[in-house]
C-alpha cells in the first residue's frame, strides 16, 4: 500500500482485529474511472447499499491484475485517494455478461438497482476500459462478479 490514509486505516482495523494480522496487505482502489461515480459508489458501500462490484476478465488480464479471491481485503478510497472503508471479498463468480441477473444488479446497488441500469453503465464502462487495448465488450464477455462485506469504517 503506497497510500498513507489507506495504511492508517488498515492499521486501525488491525488494532481491533488481531486475527487478521497475517492477512495479505489489502489493495487500495476507488470504484470506476471518474470522480462522480467513484465518490457515489464509495458512499453506497459505506451505507451498506453497494455489496458487489464487477470487473471485465479481459480488462484484468490486460492490466495483469489477479482475480479477486474470497477473503481478500480492499481499502476503498474516494476519487482523491482518501481511505473511506475496508471491504472483504465473500464471493467471486465468473459469468458471461448476458447472464447477469436482476438479483446481482441489486447487490451492486447503483442507480435504480435494476438490471437495465446495470447493463448500460457497465457496458459503457467496459467500452472505456477496453478501448486502449483495441477491444470492445461483447454479450459473451466474462464478467468477474465480486461480492463483499464492509468490515471497517472510521466513525
Amino acid at each position: 500500500m503506497d497510500n498513507a490514509s489507506a495504511r492508517n486505516m488498515w492499521g486501525d482495523y488491525l488494532d481491533n482485529h488481531l486475527e487478521d494480522a497475517f492477512a495479505e496487505a489489502p489493495k487500495t482502489v476507488h470504484f470506476y474511472d471518474n470522480e462522480k461515480d467513484a465518490n457515489e459508489c464509495v458512499q453506497l458501500v459505506k451505507t451498506g447499499i453497494k455489496r458487489a462490484t464487477s470487473h471485465s476478465l479481459l480488462g484484468l488480464q490486460y492490466r495483469k491484475e489477479p482475480l479477486p479471491k474470497i477473503g481478500d481485503f480492499t481499502v476503498v478510497t474516494d476519487w482523491d485517494g482518501k481511505a473511506q472503508c475496508i471491504i472483504r471479498t465473500t464471493s467471486v463468480k465468473l459469468k458471461p455478461y448476458f447472464s447477469i441477473d436482476e438479483e446481482y444488479a441489486k447487490l451492486e446497488g447503483e442507480g435504480d438497482k435494476n438490471l437495465a441500469y446495470w447493463k448500460k453503465v457497465h457496458w459503457d464502462y467496459f467500452t472505456r476500459e477496453l478501448a486502449p487495448y483495441n477491444r470492445v465488450p461483447r454479450d459473451s464477455m466474462i464478467v468477474v462478479c465480486e461480492v463483499f462485506e464492509k468490515v471497517f469504517e472510521r466513525k
